[in-house]
């Protein structure tokens, strides 16, 4: 059986036109999902701060010293009012959830204000490192600098992720889950 030279033609067009038709019948009928991720990420990801903080027993505070370690990090005030408590709280019950791979993450606390802080406000919260911003030093805009959002900073000291500052800490623990699971450092 002999092929008409048009016939020959549009079989070749066809076998150029067929992934464009099947993309775009797969993308019409089969939507893709939304990311998997909870919190958002940051990309591209910027440096943590290298400013020294203080600690509220004297002592210099440097997120260098948590290198290998996820950090969540929250801002507020030093008063602390509720939405910080409540941040405190989220970042505590996430890290507790993680069971053994608890361990791997640290929780910062910058005060981003000259108020002071309340010891019986912050003791619920034990383990927590407090970061207190030293007098007549600005922070700049960041994790450190930031009460709208928690941020999560990896182990090469880079912030990556960010949630909302009033999460919802099961969706916030499955990225975190999620990540210590994929991570081969920290």
């Amino acid at each position: 059986m002999k092929l008409s030279p048009r016939i020959k033609l549009g079989l070749i067009a066809a076998l150029f036109a067929l992934p464009i038709v099947a993309s775009l019948v797969t993308y019409t009928f089969f939507k893709p999902e939304a990311t998997a991720n909870y919190g958002e990420l940051l990309l591209p990801p910027a440096t943590v701060t290298s400013q020294p903080f203080n600690q509220p027993d004297g002592a210099t505070f440097s997120f260098s010293e948590l290198l290998g370690k996820w950090v969540m990090v929250v801002s507020d005030s030093g008063a602390c009012p509720d939405a910080c408590v409540r941040k405190l709280l989220t970042m505590r019950q996430a890290r507790l959830a993680l069971g053994r791979n608890a361990t791997r993450v640290e929780r910062v606390l910058v005060v981003d204000d000259l108020n002071a802080l309340d010891p019986k406000t912050v003791a619920p919260f034990e383990g927590t490192r407090l970061a207190l911003t030293r007098t007549g030093l600005a922070l700049p805009p960041g994790a450190a600098n930031d009460r709208a959002h928690i941020y999560l900073v990896d182990p090469r000291g880079n912030v990556m992720m960010r949630w909302p500052a009033q999460p919802e800490w099961k969706r916030m623990l499955k990225d975190l889950e999620r990540l210590l699971k994929a991570s081969q450092i920290g």
